[in-house]
């Protein structure tokens, strides 16, 4: 692809607002991100970035080798983490743009919830918006919203929520992290070495923490991990002819990196109205991610 160019930029009140005319080139991007500066400090009031580009239509072979890679059948139908994956550019637009007071990289992914609205034809004119929404100081540092949606012929249908982590210290009390259950019969998986690469090459996100175990020690890491989203994809796939065709919600929190290569144990349990999974390691006793799925897409998160 080639780099985006920003036809109309506005600001209001401490928001910018850039509407692209093609998704941006994760190539440069990646280049703007290794060289992006900290200038963040506690208290900092971050500002409210946004972007947008209209008109985006869905590469079918491209959707095909993703379904494949992630063991989605392979169907008109569009996997709910697909779009996350399409837009995945412009949310890094906005984590490099010289507004963004932190680092792009090192940035850690803490959960994500996926909002399916309605069936999308695969031949569909897709707009997409991408925008920092909130932020909140933690123990950890400070954790901000970074949304998307989908509008089809001015219709809402599809939407993700990512909540994001900047590690710093702070002055807010430790909580006591929340007990991961495991529920359901485990599944034994596989995942071999060589995942993070593949990834990469449908994703285009060449993070150095997935893909090499050399190129993951110099963020340290012991080994290379692989991405969130693909471990969230993964799980949605095994539990693809359990969902309905649209009007549902899928959320994950993500725990453990899961370093590459390495057996997982995927849980999965059926509730009275929601889909409960899970993703631990080979012993069980740490968890990579937790999540469910439910039809109750006008309510409270679980």
């Amino acid at each position: 692809m080639k780099n985006s160019q920003q036809n109309n930029v506005s600001t209001q009140s401490g928001s910018i607002y850039r509407q692209l005319d093609r998704l941006p080139s994760m190539v440069g991007l990646f280049g703007r991100a290794v060289i992006k500066s900290d200038s963040f400090s506690l208290g900092q009031v971050l500002p409210n970035l946004a972007n947008s580009v209209k008109n985006l239509r869905i590469d079918k072979a491209h959707l095909a080798a993703y379904q494949a890679l992630m063991g989605f059948n392979r169907t008109s139908k569009l996997p709910a983490t697909y779009l996350s994956m399409v837009g995945f550019p412009t949310a890094l637009e906005i984590m490099t743009d010289a507004e963004f007071p932190m680092k792009a990289m090192g940035q850690v992914h803490l959960n994500n919830e996926i909002t399916v609205y309605k069936d999308i034809e695969l031949d569909a004119n897709l707009d997409l918006f991408t925008a920092m929404t909130g932020s909140r100081v933690t123990s950890r540092g400070v954790e901000w919203t970074l949304d998307m949606h989908v509008n089809v012929d001015n219709e809402l249908v599809w939407s993700s929520s990512s909540t994001m982590l900047y590690r710093c210290k702070t002055t807010e009390p430790r909580k006591p992290a929340a007990s991961i259950g495991k529920q359901g019969i485990a599944q034994m998986w596989s995942v071999d070495s060589g995942l993070g690469r593949r990834y990469a090459q449908i994703s285009g996100d060449y993070n150095p923490i997935h893909l090499t175990s050399m190129s993951a020690k110099l963020f340290g890491f012991k080994n290379a991990i692989a991405h969130g989203m693909w471990s969230k994809a993964r799980c949605i796939a095994a539990l693809q002819d359990q969902l309905p065709e649209a009007g549902y919600r899928v959320q994950a929190n993500f725990h453990r990196p899961l370093f590459l290569p390495s057996d997982v144990l995927f849980y999965q349990d059926r509730q009275k109205d929601h889909l409960r999974f899970s993703l631990f390691n080979k012993s069980g006793q740490q968890a990579h991610l937790d999540g469910y799925i439910t039809e109750d897409i006008n309510h409270a998160k679980l």
